[in-house]
């Protein structure tokens, strides 16, 4: 990979991993991506894209069978000295004794790590200052989530990985965590992130890359990516009113819906100000009213779906 050391935190290049032996299921297919030092970095896909699968390969849980991996320089499985106190790592099972404190747990991997925050001030970065005393077992699932988050910075990590992190969390929770990631960000950490959350991933990302059937299909800044989309029109038209009377409009997609009068009919374009324009217009021209008119700009979910939508990935990348 091109991409010099000083500004790329995560490199992993043409990876593959496989589980079960040499004729095996292949999760990840020839991976490719890299994250540059102080940027957020998130993975999407469809459920067995193989987003945790490369998780795991980025956090030297197991070797690639092909391709390599680099974070911060080094290979995260044959460097684990070099590289473990210098990440911080959020899996989507924390496997936490249950029998002790959120307190005692914190105490106890603190004593793994080198330079550890005081354990009162990662308890208050994820609000749990107030269940300190409360043991494991009785946390909800949401604050276990947040105890998982508060033990992946307990280390004043370099470079924080996070799988789901904001599962199970409340909205004011998880709005707690982005503003959390935030800060760490404008510190200088470096996050990668999977998510099942598209506006979790396009208020966060700085770039993103978007994985199906063990490949990456499209990558880039969220804008990039939704770039190549069609924004939306949704309205009825009155009775007596035909698809087929509206005017030609400018940037509308041909795989445009017409469906009968008095039900909702979607039009995608490639120019939404200018299709709407033109719209309306015509609507004005011949007192035509289009109940329950909506515009939408294209989305991440969109394009997002459209992925999903595809059963064979190369197609998609194609």
């Amino acid at each position: 990979m091109s991409t010099s050391a000083t500004s790329a935190a995560v490199e992993v290049n043409a990876v593959h991993r496989r589980y079960g032996g040499p004729h095996g299921f292949e999760a990840v297919r020839g991976v490719s991506f890299e994250v540059r030092r102080g940027e957020l970095f998130a993975l999407l896909g469809t459920n067995g894209a193989g987003k945790t699968s490369t998780m795991e390969l980025v956090a030297g849980f197991s070797r690639p069978q092909a391709g390599e991996v680099r974070v911060l320089g080094h290979d995260p499985e044959r460097d684990r000295a070099a590289v473990r106190p210098r990440v911080g790592i959020m899996l989507q099972e924390g496997g936490f004794p249950p029998d002790l404190t959120v307190a005692e747990t914190v105490a106890m991997w603190a004593g793994t790590l080198t330079d550890p925050r005081p354990a009162g001030e990662a308890l208050e970065l994820v609000d749990l200052s107030d269940r300190a005393s409360v043991r494991v077992r009785q946390l909800s699932g949401g604050e276990r989530r947040r105890l998982d988050l508060a033990l992946a910075v307990l280390g004043r990590p370099a470079v924080l990985l996070l799988d789901e992190p904001t599962t199970g969390l409340d909205p004011e929770s998880r709005r707690n965590a982005w503003t959390m990631v935030r800060s760490l960000l404008a510190d200088g950490v470096t996050v990668l992130l999977t998510t099942h959350y598209l506006h979790e991933a396009q208020e966060l990302a700085d770039r993103l890359a978007i994985m199906h059937g063990g490949v990456v299909v499209a990558a880039g800044s969220p804008a990039e990516i939704v770039a190549g989309h069609p924004a939306r029109i949704t309205f009825r038209l009155p009775g007596g009113v035909t698809p087929e009377l509206l005017p030609p409009l400018p940037g509308a997609r041909p795989e445009s819906t017409a469906v009968a009068a008095g039900q909702p009919m979607t039009i995608r374009t490639d120019a939404l100000q200018a299709t709407l324009t033109e719209l309306l217009s015509w609507a004005h021209r011949h007192e035509v009213e289009l109940a329950g008119l909506e515009a939408r700009p294209a989305s991440l979910e969109e394009a997002f779906l459209a992925v999903a939508d595809h059963d064979n990935p190369m197609e998609v990348r194609a």
